[in-house]
């Protein structure tokens, strides 16, 4: 290859923790102007590739070349000034200030007086967003928006700094199906311009759409690069998990029962208009949606976090009233929730997964106020081996664990509560392909097993492929119920965008 034509070369590059090997003798080389899918489980070295050409971290063996030149990444800075810019999957955002002084830091352009030029970089910005169709007030602060619009300005602060070489890690893992598509149109404008862009996803549609090349990491090896197209999806998923997956979901199984677990009759709430549900033993019962439809708000009440304004809830046909997420995880009821942000919502970071999983229900390893450690661990340790999360859990704090592994932590808790009922927000958002088998795997089996699951996917697939009847929402209410044969992704998603009598006729 002309070296030219190289944006950014990799040479036998290595990143140890102690006897941990995060990447082994990485060698890869990027395209200048082409976008770079990188693909792996969760584990197995892309976060490290990132955080490496970002400047978090410094190589422990190998060299980094950038169009051409040895380069010393060694601060987010020495990244920046070599052209490089990254939207991360955990944003770097701090949630109680403004827009704009998010979109200044860490940099701040001042006059000779030192005082900052915030009429003429307001200027800046808002012809910024205006050439991206990204309508944003700059005064409000980020935490005032969703999980979407945060992922969309994380990529337009990156933007901003005109990058050479973008690394966009995970950007579509927040994004609603418009937002997929704007970004879609930025980045065939950035390769249009000659930008580089290295894309992590584990959303193979969209590597198909947006990417010319692929590479897969494994373990913390470099297995393959080719051109996207001379990859198929099978060999993209065999490749990354480094065995055969001869079927991505588990065969649907009938629900064994008609008996009706969880009703909803009449429900309404300020988002919520006339919602009826009837989630029956044994079924998956999958709700589709667009973006702030309604769909967040009939989870959160079924938990406990909502209450409604008028309507009825039952189980098991007895009238149930949830106060509170407390009233919901209650051993005669047993809810559980796996929330759209497993890090701010159903984590402690800073805790072990064991102490994570026993949570809800220390008091059934309490004694007379004293805690019995070993039957806490015992019994944590019996769900971990179910699940297959790593033993390591019992001790180590959740922020040590991949993506896929923390979401096992989350849904292990409620394992170990016994939850007869798991409402399931996104469950797979920000997970491997591996560890998205695996989990559907266990959805299916907790089914089988006579559980009740609410479901609710931003990858309409997997509403398709693991729901037994769908609910399809549209501005608060439940527009269309579809089942067997008639549960497709183009009817969902015309529902969904509110094309009724497109819908009905097909």
């Amino acid at each position: 290859m002309n070296e030219s034509a190289i944006a950014l070369r990799l040479s036998d590059v290595s990143k140890n923790y102690g006897p941990i090997k995060a990447l082994n003798a990485v060698s890869l080389t990027i395209t200048r102007g082409r976008v770079h899918a990188l693909l792996g489980e969760n584990g197995a070295g892309k976060s490290t590739t990132v955080k490496l050409l970002s400047g978090l971290i410094a190589p422990t063996m190998g060299t980094i070349e950038i169009f051409g030149q040895q380069a010393r990444l060694v601060s987010p800075r020495s990244a920046q000034e070599a052209g490089i810019q990254t939207a991360f999957q955990e944003m770097t955002l701090l949630p109680d200030l403004s827009v704009f002084d998010n979109m200044m830091l860490p940099y701040s352009a001042t006059n000779r007086t030192g005082m900052l030029k915030r009429g003429a970089l307001r200027q800046r910005l808002e012809r910024h967003f205006a050439e991206l169709d990204f309508p944003i007030s700059l005064d409000l602060p980020v935490n005032r928006y969703n999980l979407a619009l945060q992922q969309k300005l994380e990529i337009a602060r990156a933007l901003f700094r005109q990058p050479q070489i973008l690394l966009l890690d995970e950007p579509t893992s927040t994004l609603t199906a418009s937002d997929v598509n704007w970004l879609g149109d930025i980045i065939g404008k950035l390769k249009a311009e000659g930008v580089t862009i290295i894309f992590i996803s584990h959303r193979m549609k969209e590597v198909r759409e947006f990417c010319d090349d692929l590479s897969i990491l494994r373990n913390g090896h470099h297995v393959a690069t080719r051109p996207a197209d001379a990859f198929s999806d099978t060999e993209v998923v065999e490749s990354i998990v480094g065995r055969s997956i001869s079927q991505v979901y588990p065969k649907k199984q009938l629900p064994p029962t008609d008996e009706s677990v969880l009703t909803l009759k009449n429900v309404h709430t300020s988002r919520l208009n006339d919602i009826t549900i009837d989630l029956k033993k044994g079924e998956i019962l999958g709700v589709a949606a667009l973006q702030g439809m309604g769909q967040l708000d009939l989870f959160q009440l079924c938990f406990g976090i909502e209450q409604p304004d008028s309507g009825t809830l039952l189980l098991d046909g007895q009238p149930l009233t949830l106060l509170s997420p407390v009233d919901a995880i209650r051993p005669n009821i047993g809810i559980g929730f796996v929330p759209e942000d497993r890090k701010t919502e159903g984590l402690l970071l800073n805790q072990s997964g064991l102490k994570n999983t026993s949570l809800p229900v220390l008091d059934h390893f309490s004694v007379y106020g004293t805690l019995n450690e070993k039957n806490e661990a015992q019994s944590a340790a019996k769900v971990f081996n179910r699940i297959e999360l790593d033993r390591r859990a019992l001790w180590m704090d959740a922020a040590s664990f991949s993506g896929g592994n923390q979401q096992k932590i989350v849904i292990a808790k409620w394992l170990l509560a016994r939850s007869r009922i798991l409402l399931l927000f996104d469950p797979t958002r920000g997970i491997d392909v591996g560890t998205k088998h695996e989990l559907y795997e266990l959805i299916a089996d907790f089914a089988a097993m006579g559980g009740s699951v609410l479901f609710y996917s931003t990858e309409i697939s997997e509403v398709v492929n693991l729901s037994h009847r769908v609910h399809v929402m549209y501005k608060g209410e439940i527009r269309e119920t579809l089942a067997g044969g008639d549960i497709g992704e183009t009817r969902i998603m015309d529902v969904a965008m509110g094309n009724l009598r497109q819908a009905g006729a097909q």
